[in-house]
């Protein structure tokens, strides 16, 4: 399918108010995911405000379901929920606050439009596996998106989930990638490398694409690309980049999970309002 110039300006400004949602949440002197959450948000957005099948109530049983495996980089999910109704602007200013319904990691008891809890890395997609499977059981025709890091690849359960996927045809299951190359302590190369992602998800059964994880476009025909394609699952492996939109962030391992000073909060303040400018 082809999208129109204005229909791909519409993604760039939502990206660009979910990215002002995000700092919004980590104001200077707070602790939380800015790079990896930054790294996932134009996916995100054309995930929630183009392609899923998303729902004023975020439990009605038509729509399809969005797992972060990923969990650390929830920030994005709920960036985007506060633009779906599904939490207040005050819910925002309250992340990781014993009074507060969004918590660091993914909590579905208290949070609408959370579908499992995880934080516990490698676990997202044995759960994402068993949602996929139990709609086909039901004849229901929703999908379901799990959003994995690269970093997170290091997890053997991750292939445990892949190998079964697999073979049992789960092609309502699509694995998003977030190869931002860069996990908690440094380079995921430097780390454990995980190899070509690619291949390695075609070895296991998967039909896998790559993609500019940044480029709408890319995005968007990806995304189609999964909905058509039968009889297997499908893996979208996003290169991106850790921290993307916040030039003082971007590539860099100390903010995978570190507080702004006020000096970098201004600075991505001033670069969300270029963003939505340029959009």
């Amino acid at each position: 399918m082809s999208y129109s110039e204005q229909e791909i300006r519409d993604l760039r400004r939502i990206a660009a108010t979910l990215r002002g949602n995000l700092i919004e949440m980590i104001p200077p002197g707070k602790v939380g995911h800015l790079g990896g959450s930054s790294s996932i948000m134009d996916v995100v957005a054309a995930l929630y405000f183009r392609h899923m099948k998303v729902f004023a109530d975020p439990k009605d049983a038509r729509r399809d379901r969005c797992v972060f495996s990923k969990g650390h980089a929830v920030l994005a999910q709920y960036a985007a929920f506060a633009e779906l109704g599904y939490v207040t602007r005050e819910d925002l200013h309250r992340v990781k606050t014993l009074d507060g319904t969004l918590q660091g990691h993914p909590d579905m008891d208290h949070t609408p439009g959370i579908e499992a809890v995880t934080g516990s890395l490698g676990q997202g997609l044995s759960v994402s596996l068993g949602m996929a499977l139990g709609l086909r059981l039901d004849g229901d025709d929703a999908r379901v998106f799990c959003v994995i890091g690269d970093g997170e690849l290091d997890e053997g359960q991750i292939w445990e989930a892949a190998m079964a996927a697999a073979a049992y045809g789960a092609d309502n299951l699509v694995a998003i990638v977030d190869s931002n190359k860069v996990q908690a302590t440094d380079a995921t190369e430097k780390v454990l490398p995980v190899g070509r992602l690619k291949q390695k998800w075609e070895a296991f059964g998967w039909n896998a694409v790559e993609i500019d994880g940044h480029d709408f476009a890319q995005i968007l025909d990806a995304l189609d690309a999964a909905k058509a394609c039968k009889g297997r699952p499908t893996a979208i492996i996003a290169d991106t980049v850790k921290g993307k939109g916040f030039d003082f962030a971007e590539g860099k391992a100390a903010y995978h999970n570190a507080a702004m000073n006020e000096e970098e909060y201004a600075r991505a303040v001033e670069l969300v309002k270029k963003m939505k400018e340029e959009a």
